[in-house]
């Protein structure tokens, strides 16, 4: 049995906020954003107390809906974000209860920009053992709570958006449809490249006024890094999910590559032998919303028509961990 995506929805904030209103939050400005990341602005929630579970909502409406299916056919949630809405319990318990689903197992996944694939992973083997026929992959981010809008933090803070994206994963319907190959992998040795050293649980207690003010509630980066493992291990990912599918690049129809840097995407592109014509970005009015920004832009496709019945489609994930993946899927 081989799994497809069903039905995709996403769902972003009302909340515009562009490169010029960051500038008068901190010293920066339009144009340094775009020439460093290609983005231009991004969403962040109304307002105090929506969660990432509340993002999820919506975009679960809209994916149940393109599949044809009631919120009560879903057997099984799993939800991919680094932006819980508590420290515990998981976010899929919430978005369960906001659905209607009691009963209904649900998994959180903590994999970051990678965790839709991880979660789209997890989904496609449940579905061939046959234990579930209806799952909910979620990504759902809510970063504009958890930067620092600072001099000290803006290098972190004007990458991220908040944001929601959620897939339907069932049988396939047809032999010549679904997920065809799907790989993961993962390299601590890189792990405080991309982090949040604190709270954390080795440190008793596990946050101080010390930690505070140094700022380690907040995102720590070092870009190069991140960058050059992202531009060497996203090719090659990919080109061990196509390897694997038996399938060459001339044959894949669009590349919707995870949303972390525009120039990160179309160097990935460029590797693979992939025309930009074929890749989907969107990080120029999102930013990075990690684990939302796959589902977004399959959503995102299907509704403008650049994915429809027999589309192939390439989709490749780095991120903190170090975590990063690749699928190919035919629509």
């Amino acid at each position: 049995m081989r799994s497809a995506i069903l039905g995709v929805g996403h769902y972003v904030p009302t909340k515009v906020v562009t490169n010029d209103d960051l500038a008068r939050m901190m010293p920066t400005s339009d144009e340094w954003i775009q020439q460093r990341t290609g983005i231009k602005e991004r969403r962040f929630i109304e307002h105090d107390g929506i969660g990432a579970s509340d993002l999820a909502v919506p975009a679960v409406q809209m994916a149940l809906e393109r599949a044809g299916r009631k919120v009560s056919d879903v057997d099984m949630i799993i939800f991919a974000t680094l932006s819980p809405d508590h420290f515990f319990p998981g976010s899929g318990c919430f978005l369960g209860e906001k659905l209607g689903l009691p009963g209904v197992p649900a998994l959180d996944v903590r994999n970051q920009c990678s965790g839709f694939l991880y979660g789209l992973s997890v989904a496609d083997a449940w579905v061939r053992t046959g234990a579930y026929k209806n799952i909910l992959v979620v990504g759902a981010e809510v970063h504009s709570t958890g930067v620092e809008f600072t001099e000290r933090g803006r290098d972190v803070a004007v990458l991220f958006g908040d944001g929601a994206g959620a897939a339907l994963v069932g049988p396939s319907p047809s032999d010549d449809r679904g997920l065809i190959s799907i790989h993961l992998h993962a390299d601590g040795t890189g792990a405080k490249d991309l982090w949040i050293p604190a709270p954390a649980s080795k440190h008793i207690p596990r946050i101080t006024h010390e930690m505070l003010d140094k700022g380690e509630q907040y995102p720590k980066m070092i870009g190069k890094q991140v960058f050059r493992w992202a531009t060497e291990k996203m090719p090659e990912v990919s080109r061990e999910a196509l390897a694997a599918a038996g399938i060459d690049i001339s044959s894949i129809d669009l590349f919707v590559p995870h949303q972390a840097n525009m120039r990160i995407n179309q160097y990935v592109a460029d590797k693979l032998g992939l025309p930009q014509e074929k890749v989907v970005h969107n990080i120029e009015r999102y930013g990075n919303t990690t684990a939302a920004t796959i589902p977004i832009g399959l959503s995102e496709s299907v509704a403008e028509g650049r994915i429809k019945e027999g589309t192939t489609v390439l989709t490749a994930a780095f991120g903190s961990g170090y975590t990063w993946g690749a699928a190919v899927l035919r629509w």
